[in-house]
């Protein structure tokens, strides 16, 4: 999953790609590079980022995304807590809403996701982007994400009208967790296949990587990749990133090594 975000702000490259026509050049350049989905957003959701307005968000994305509609065939996610928008981004041509809010404030959004019959990704976070990494706080952080998407589950499959094969997990690394959380989180993502539904993780360039490894943002790439493999390892399905071409080359090696390695088992 290609990162495109057309904000002013976001941590790693905000401002870059705000410009529509940088954006669409960017997502167009990521597609060559080998994503499989376009995350798409024009609202940051980075520890400390303030909010936007619907109509700020809305000028941002869907030109963007109408654009890319008639230019590629891969799906386009709606990176989003607002229904308002995630309805006109469904409407201008993609297919998956990415929420980080999963809903919490406002269950409108399934409505949205069952009209549509569009993809829906349910991310854990603590807090909002404002708060979330004041007090971060678990007395088990592994099972407490996992209480979280059984209650979510349950209550989007029994009242929001959609189904299971619409819904992806994402543990949301980095949103409302230390590093130490994040890195429990990456140890144990086993735990969360029971609930057989595809898993999404977003580790790119994120701040736990420099206090581990005590990398600058622009020199996280290789601490991202070492992630992304043991990910992948651990049975996640799909990876958020900002680096695309160097993502899908790492993981082709892995999934080349990890089909010997199951045929040997």
């Amino acid at each position: 999953m290609g990162i495109v975000n057309v904000t002013p702000d976001s941590f790693f490259d905000g401002g870059k790609f705000l410009d529509p026509d940088a954006a669409v050049g960017h997502a167009l350049e990521l597609v060559a590079q080998g994503a499989d989905i376009l995350d798409v957003g024009g609202e940051s959701s980075r520890p400390g980022a303030e909010p936007v307005s619907e109509s700020e968000e809305l000028s941002r994305v869907i030109p963007v995304i109408e654009r890319l509609a008639s230019q590629i065939k891969i799906p386009i996610s709606i990176d989003t807590s607002k229904p308002v928008v995630a309805r006109a981004a469904l409407t201008a041509g993609a297919s998956i809403v990415n929420d980080v809010a999963a809903a919490r404030a406002n269950d409108g959004m399934w409505k949205i996701v069952s009209d549509f019959h569009a993809g829906y990704i349910i991310m854990h976070a603590q807090g909002t982007p404002q708060t979330m990494q004041e007090k971060a706080s678990y007395a088990d952080v592994g099972r407490e994400v996992g209480d979280f998407f059984s209650e979510r589950l349950t209550t989007l499959l029994n009242e929001g009208g959609v189904v299971a094969e619409q819904v992806m997990l994402d543990p949301g690394i980095g949103f409302g967790k230390t590093p130490e959380h994040n890195l429990a989180l990456l140890a144990n993502l086993r735990a969360f296949a029971k609930w057989r539904r595809p898993l999404l993780v977003g580790v790119s360039r994120k701040s736990f990587l420099g206090t581990v490894t005590g990398a600058a943002v622009n020199e996280r790439l290789p601490a991202s990749l070492a992630c992304t493999i043991l990910a992948v390892a651990a049975g996640a399905n799909v990876i958020r990133t900002h680096d695309v071409a160097e993502t899908v080359q790492a993981i082709r090696m892995a999934e080349a090594i990890l089909a010997l390695r199951k045929n040997v088992e």
